[in-house]
């Protein structure tokens, strides 16, 4: 079947609208017809070739959800009509890391941006006449329709609405598994934020939720530490010095209990910068990516071994997706989980170019393309 797509032809480059064929559904796999898609920013690391793609040209999106159209042969557990978020990194259930609970791990992981199937990197399901377009996460949620792994899909609830769950695809799951998971924030910790756009403001969320005493969002856009003190922020401030002092105002001298990096485009001094907030054993989490070219983080090796701090890295909040999507799912029907307010703006699929505009502009938290 024919479909429409946003492309990238190469890197750097702008997103594009094509017509697309796409192959139906093979054994394990769905075809699902988009309802929305989220704009993340590790979409806009592919157009820039910070995070360089397995091959172009390549349909983007991997923060999405949509309806089950069909469903490939001897596919079993699955009905025509679901509904399902997906993962942005496939889990197989079965390979060491899913076995303890590490679904975020799943060794499919290693070719999620290859463009093609998981499991074989010469299998594509999307073409532009005999030139192979690769999928974004095996999964491009800029399109109006995709052929997907049933390791990347996760059925919700009916009755929520899709394009408010499409932002747990990455964006929230991430976030909040930053700060709940990745952070281990507790009652009365003292949190900082760094960078407060929509994976900001889910660690926001999921600091608030834990209990935490303080949540310093920092942010140098004035409407994002707004938005962020609506989500759950006690304090806003504009850059990471202050946010230092203030943590240690509020902690007598202490430093923050625990920093994530939720920038942007994160780079080695915004890591080195939160390891300097952060109290002894405290815990920087570094979620944020930044050029794969970069390596170097300023980091006082005596002070960071005295005192006994702690760097790890959080990939989709180091959360296993299809226990954490329902849950997520479930706290937001509940109200203890904010989305419509994270939306800014919503997007037709010939205006994600311009999406990513405003992304760079600090004008959005989240923008949503939508398909009906």
């Amino acid at each position: 079947m024919k479909t429409k797509g946003a492309i990238l032809r190469g890197a750097p480059g702008k997103f594009e609208t094509a017509e697309i064929e796409l192959e139906k559904p093979r054994t394990g796999e769905l075809l699902i017809r988009m309802a929305a898609a989220g704009l993340c920013h590790s979409d806009d690391h592919m157009a820039t070739g910070d995070i360089p793609a397995g091959s172009y040209p390549l349909c983007g999106g991997h923060e999405g959800a949509g309806i089950v159209e069909e469903i490939g042969p001897s596919t079993l557990g699955w009905e025509v009509g679901d509904h399902v978020v997906f993962s942005f990194v496939p889990a197989c259930g079965h390979c060491h890391w899913c076995a303890i609970g590490k679904q975020n791990l799943c060794d499919l992981g290693a070719n999620m941006l290859a463009g093609t199937r998981f499991e074989d990197t010469t299998s594509y399901r999307m073409s532009i006449g005999d030139e192979p377009v690769g999928q974004m996460c095996g999964l491009s949620t800029f399109s109006e329709y995709t052929t997907v792994s049933v390791n990347s899909a996760v059925r919700v609830d009916k009755s929520l609405p899709l394009d408010k769950l499409s932002l747990l695809g990455c964006g929230v799951g991430t976030g909040w598994g930053s700060a709940v998971n990745a952070g281990q924030v507790g009652p009365s910790d003292t949190v900082i934020v760094m960078g407060v756009g929509g994976i900001g403001t889910s660690a926001v969320q999921g600091a608030a939720h834990a209990g935490a005493r303080d949540v310093i969002a920092v942010d140098p856009v004035a409407f994002k530490r707004e938005t962020a003190l609506k989500l759950g922020a006690t304090h806003a401030v504009a850059s990471i010095d202050e946010a230092n002092e203030l943590a240690r105002t509020l902690t007598n001298g202490a430093g923050a209990d625990v920093a994530i990096v939720t920038v942007g485009v994160t780079t080695g001094q915004h890591i080195g910068q939160a390891i300097g907030a952060i109290r002894k054993a405290g815990i920087v989490v570094a979620t944020g990516a930044g050029p794969a070219t970069v390596s170097d983080v300023p980091i006082n090796l005596l002070e960071f071994t005295m005192s006994e701090k702690k760097l790890v890295g959080a990939l989709y909040g180091q959360s296993s997706p299809m226990a954490m999507i329902p849950r997520l799912a479930d706290l937001y029907s509940t109200g203890h989980l904010k989305l419509d307010e994270m939306i800014t703006q919503t997007y037709t699929l010939d205006q994600i170019a311009q999406g990513f505009e405003d992304m760079h502009a600090g004008s959005i938290i989240r923008g949503v393309v939508l398909f009906d």
